[in-house]
C-alpha cells in the first residue's frame, strides 16, 4: 500500500496495557497508523468526531460512556456521516455482539482473537467491509434469529432490512449464503469459482438491493429470512 495513505485508527480502552499493545502492533503495520487513544467512551466520541479516523476500535466496558453507546453516537442509523467502528472486547456475550452490530459497528472482535485478526478487522472496516470473530459469527446470527421466532414481539429486530427473495439473483443469493456462514471475500471467490472483483460486484449490488450498510446486515438478513442454510 505504498501509494495509499495509512489507515488512521483510534483506540479506546480503559486499560493502559491493552491500548499500548494494540498501538504497538498496529503501528508496526506499514498500512496502519494509530492517531489517538481514549481512556473512556466520552473521550473516544470527542476525539473521533474531531479527528475523523478511518477506523475506531472501541472496548465495551469503559467509564463515563460504554462502547455500545459510543458506537451508536459515532455509527448509529441516525448519524449523518457515520464513522467505521470495530468493537473489540473480552466478553463473548450475545447481547454485546447484537448491541454493537445493531448500533452500527461494522465489526466485532474478541481480544483473544490475536493481532493478525485485529489488523484484518481494521483493514476490512477501512474499505467498508466487516469482520466478526469467527467464533461468534454464525452462532450469534443463528441464535438471534431463532430467538425472534420463539419469543414475543419485544425481541428487537435483527439489524438489516426485509426483502422479497426474487429481488436477488441466484448468484447473489449464493453470495449472501456464504457471507452469512462467515466466509471472507476470498473464500467466496474460491467457492464460486469467480474472481475477487466479481464477488465485490455482487456484494455492492446486494447492499443496494436490500439495502444494507455492510456484510453484517447482509448476514443478518440471510439468517432472518432462511437464506443462510448451507444445505440449500
Amino acid at each position: 500500500m505504498t501509494d495509499r495513505s495509512p489507515i488512521r485508527v483510534l483506540i479506546a480502552d480503559d486499560q493502559d496495557m491493552v491500548r499500548t499493545g494494540f498501538r504497538f502492533f498496529l503501528d508496526a503495520q506499514p498500512d496502519i497508523t494509530v492517531v489517538a487513544e481514549a481512556r473512556d467512551g466520552e473521550e473516544a466520541v470527542t476525539l473521533a468526531r474531531r479527528l475523523r479516523p478511518d477506523v475506531c476500535l472501541l472496548d465495551i466496558r469503559m467509564p463515563k460512556l460504554d462502547g455500545l453507546e459510543a458506537t451508536r453516537l459515532l455509527a448509529g442509523p441516525g448519524v449523518a456521516d457515520p464513522l467505521r467502528v470495530v468493537v473489540v472486547t473480552t466478553f463473548d456475550l450475545d447481547e454485546y455482539v447484537y448491541g454493537a452490530l445493531n448500533g452500527g459497528a461494522c465489526g466485532f472482535l474478541l481480544k483473544d482473537a490475536g493481532p493478525t485478526l485485529l489488523a484484518e478487522a481494521v483493514r476490512a472496516a477501512a474499505v467498508g467491509d466487516s469482520l466478526v470473530s469467527p467464533s461468534v459469527t454464525v452462532r450469534l446470527l443463528k441464535h438471534i434469529t431463532t430467538a425472534q421466532t420463539q419469543t414475543a414481539p419485544q425481541t428487537p429486530p435483527v439489524p438489516g432490512p426485509s426483502l422479497p427473495q426474487e429481488a436477488l439473483t441466484d448468484r447473489e443469493l449464493d453470495v449472501v449464503r456464504l457471507v452469512a456462514l462467515g466466509h471472507t471475500n476470498a473464500e467466496i471467490a474460491a467457492s464460486m469459482y469467480v474472481s475477487l472483483s466479481t464477488v465485490k460486484t455482487h456484494l455492492a449490488s446486494i447492499q443496494l438491493k436490500l439495502p444494507a450498510r455492510n456484510r453484517v446486515e447482509i448476514a443478518a438478513w440471510a439468517w432472518r429470512t432462511g437464506h443462510a442454510d448451507s444445505s440449500v
